[in-house]
């Protein structure tokens, strides 16, 4: 059965203050900070900037009043559906600045980890099903063998780690995005987690594409909260990483000045993919990557520190995708090759598929094809390079051979001779460079 979004069950907003799980003293700050940064004054503005229910919100106003942190205005807002309006005393100013001054951070109220954990088994990547029909929908932009969807399918199904190898340009990349495009579901993300008093942010635009929600009506008695608003519904996350990983990559991240942690990358990717692309071409040598993700990937869990040295265990529900252009003996030690759940190859295309490739792609580009160009290519061109072919040729070929037309001002074609001259480029000579 495929997990489509309205089986992951939502997470149930707190009906009590109770129910938070939370230091209190951290939640009557969180408060004093978001209505001293925010100016809210009603209970309805002050709820919708820490992302709780009103009754919730209620409380938290009612406790900051009788701390003599909080008063009342004595004004109705006629713009808030003449709700009391509320303002921090000369006491509750003093401790919005003090608590500023130990974290900058202000808003939603963060979420407990262990009630986080809770909402990670709701959502888990290892839930899902992927029919062959989804992942051939969602690879339907490829020409990809039946064979590899049979190695494939099992993999993604599995939730588990999976390594691609091969030859340079044969579309591991985009088989990695296809991966991700079969997901198709919803899962929960919090804006923000807390543990042992420090709070760690999670939501990150840049990695989750939040899904639009219906708006609310205007003239509703009352606002509905369909799910707990500290979390935000998006898209399964996907985090692509290349050349540029590193270890401390996977580290929390202090921000100093704000006095707050920064997920790393792989618990921002919960519940989704995290792509490790050319493998081999980080600055930490691939063994070293993959030791730091053997107790992850075993265990399901992940093992973080603050900036105190005290270690906790954070949720590892990730599928991960390594892709390499090397040999896997050549860059991994059996130990760490075992640890990788699935080991798959992805080859160059046979001469059917490469014409295949190379007539979807000029239809795409707008290339008229020609019979005697591709016999020209295939007989005179391949052979000098064993007849190996590869799925970024066609693309580059046809690119070229558009540049040419346009610079001579000739209508896009195909003929021996730009075939010849596009050639020319996808490849340099091995020669010395005399300096």
């Amino acid at each position: 059965m495929n997990m489509q979004n309205l089986t992951v069950t939502a997470p149930p907003a707190p009906k009590r203050l109770e129910q938070m799980q939370l230091p209190v003293v951290m939640m009557r700050d969180i408060l004093l900070k978001t209505i001293f940064r925010k100016n809210a004054e009603t209970v309805t503005e002050i709820a919708e900037a820490i992302c709780l229910p009103g009754a919730v919100t209620q409380e938290l106003v009612d406790m900051a009043r009788e701390q003599k942190l909080l008063e009342a205005t004595g004004t109705l807002n006629a713009n808030s559906g003449n709700e009391m309006g509320y303002q921090l005393t000369d006491a509750g100013k003093a401790r919005a600045l003090d608590a500023l001054s130990q974290s900058e951070y202000f808003g939603a109220m963060p979420v407990p980890l262990a009630v986080y954990r809770e909402q990670v088994k709701r959502q888990s990547i290892r839930n899902i099903q992927v029919t062959r029909d989804q992942l051939t929908n969602a690879m339907g932009h490829l020409i990809l063998p039946n064979s590899l969807l049979d190695h494939l399918g099992p993999a993604v199904s599995a939730g588990r780690s999976i390594l691609m190898y091969g030859p340079p340009g044969n579309g591991k990349s985009s088989i990695s995005n296809g991966i991700r495009d079969a997901l198709g579901d919803h899962v929960y993300v919090p804006r923000a987690i807390e543990y042992s008093g420090q709070v760690i942010t999670v939501f990150d635009p840049i990695v989750h594409t939040e899904v639009a929600q219906e708006p609310e009506d205007p003239n509703a008695l009352r606002r509905r909260r369909r799910f707990d608003e500290r979390y935000v519904m998006c898209e399964r996350p996907t985090v692509v990483t290349g050349g540029e990983l590193s270890l401390d990559m996977l580290d929390l991240v202090y921000n100093p000045t704000a006095r707050t942690y920064q997920a790393p990358l792989q618990l921002k990717s919960t519940g989704g993919i995290f792509i490790v692309d050319d493998l081999g071409r980080q600055a930490e040598p691939p063994q070293a990557l993959v030791n730091r993700w053997i107790v992850p990937l075993e265990e399901s869990k992940d093992i973080l520190a603050l900036q105190s040295g005290e270690k906790f265990e954070v949720p590892f529900d990730t599928l991960v995708i390594f892709s390499t252009n090397f040999h896997p003996n050549e860059i991994f030690d059996q130990a760490a090759l075992r640890r990788i759940f699935f080991k798959i190859k992805i080859d160059g295309p046979d001469q059917e598929n490469f014409l295949k490739i190379f007539a979807m792609m000029a239809r795409k580009k707008g290339m008229p094809l020609d019979e005697g160009t591709l016999v020209h290519l295939l007989k005179n061109k391949y052979p000098a390079i064993s007849n190996i072919y590869a799925n970024y040729q066609p693309g580059f070929l046809i690119d070229q051979m558009i540049a040419i037309c346009e610079f001579e001002g000739i209508p896009y074609q195909m003929s021996p001779d730009l075939i010849d001259r596009a050639w020319a480029n996808m490849f340099v000579k091995d020669e010395q460079i005399v300096k």
